[in-house]
């Protein structure tokens, strides 16, 4: 494990315990083996693009500086759009959380709604028709709008999603004007886009997903389903080879299984492929493959272009940092960037929850309605809004 990192988990025992309530901003990362908690801003990376991160990074850790030599923070889904990334104060070792009991009270506003978004995805499934050559795949994303009658507290719902331990939480304060209330990017992402440690890289896309079943015996044909349906392999194997062809000119020995294997959330079933290279340049730094990679046909559709343009055109919510990614990197290179998804924008009393499927030839409105509704799951029930009365927005 890296030293830098090494510092932010509870196996150091020179890390800064920090209970103090109120200190912002708090950037939580709790990934499977260990949990990055950073605390407080330093200094901010100069904002910019995806394609200028790797040149910004390097120019922010050869400066003189104090404190951690590490960045953490969000890319934005659009690739163009500025990045929000900035070096902590210091590293906490993680603290206990509390999970208190669920206090909802509210409505939950689907926008767009759910006819809209299935007319949406009938104009996607007409361009896939009309010209397959040109657009193999798109992801349309859609969103609920939570309006509570007291404040949401975002490190609580951080909580309430890290009981899965499937997935890496995360809490991230996000760039507000200064009139606005604090805002904040809350999710539990089951996909790792990419991991660098000296040489190694490491991504596990996930690409074809399931609703899960409360019933063990349905579960399991729910599993077996989805890994013998044609048309999320399909899906899934767009996914795999834009990764490994960005991959390409930076690495060598990229091992990529020819077929997918099952990957669980507490909610949802996926497909998955654990991809592993090795870099042909040691110097090559995690900021570079991020902009080699992001954002890949799984939250966007290939030909990446064509995609981005579908998805400005038809969803009528901005994505914004939803479907970006969110990590670390050091001044060596290092980092964990996962994908920011199965997440909801927190600010004040309302959260706005987001969720997206792809779609493909053999895509069925329907389903890709029923899709959404089920990658909602996670964060309704960590909000205790699982219960609260659904409304439609009829705006078109």
């Amino acid at each position: 494990m890296n030293d830098t990192l090494r510092q932010a988990t509870s196996f150091d025992d020179a890390a800064v315990e920090v209970n103090e309530p109120g200190t912002t901003p708090q950037f939580l990362l709790r990934m499977p083996e260990h949990t990055l908690d950073a605390r407080g801003c330093r200094a901010c990376l100069p904002r910019g693009g995806t394609r200028t991160l790797a040149a910004r990074a390097q120019a922010f850790f050869a400066s003189p500086q104090q404190g951690p030599a590490l960045l953490v923070g969000m890319l934005p889904f659009d690739p163009a759009a500025d990045d929000a990334l900035h070096q902590p104060q210091w590293l906490a070792t993680a603290a206990t959380d509390s999970v208190a009991p669920p206090l909802f009270r509210g409505e939950v506003c689907a926008e767009p709604s759910a006819a809209v978004y299935a007319d949406a995805v009938e104009q996607a499934l007409q361009a896939l028709r009309g010209q397959p050559a040109a657009l193999a795949k798109v992801v349309l994303a859609r969103t609920l709008r939570v309006q509570a009658t007291a404040p949401l507290d975002p490190r609580e719902l951080a909580a309430r999603l890290g009981r899965d331990p499937s997935v890496t939480t995360y809490l991230m304060p996000l760039p507000v004007a200064g009139s606005e209330a604090p805002a904040w990017l809350v999710g539990a992402s089951p996909e790792l886009l990419v991991s660098r440690r000296g040489r190694q890289v490491l991504s596990h896309p996930l690409a074809g997903s399931a609703r899960r079943c409360t019933d063990p015996a349905d579960d399991a044909r729910a599993a077996q389903a989805l890994l013998a349906s044609g048309k999320d392999h399909d899906e899934h194997r767009h996914v795999v080879e834009a990764i490994v062809d960005a991959l390409a000119p930076w690495c060598t020995h990229i091992d990529a299984p020819s077929r997918p294997t099952l990957h669980a959330t507490q909610s949802m079933w996926h497909l998955g492929t654990r991809i592993e290279a090795t870099l042909r340049d040691s110097a090559t730094p995690v900021a570079t493959l991020l902009a080699a990679l992001h954002p890949t046909p799984a939250v966007c559709g290939t030909p990446r272009g064509v995609a981005l343009d579908m998805i400005r055109s038809l969803e009528p919510v901005p994505r914004g940092f939803y479907a970006g990614a969110v990590g670390w990197m050091d001044a060596q290179g290092d980092g964990d960037w996962y994908v920011a998804i199965r997440c909801a924008r927190v600010q004040g009393m309302q959260a706005r929850i987001f969720a997206g499927a792809g779609i493909v030839a053999g895509s069925e409105p329907a389903l890709e309605v029923a899709e959404t509704a089920a990658k909602f799951t996670a964060l309704l029930t960590a909000l205790g809004a699982d219960a609260a009365p659904l409304t439609d927005s009829r705006r078109s």
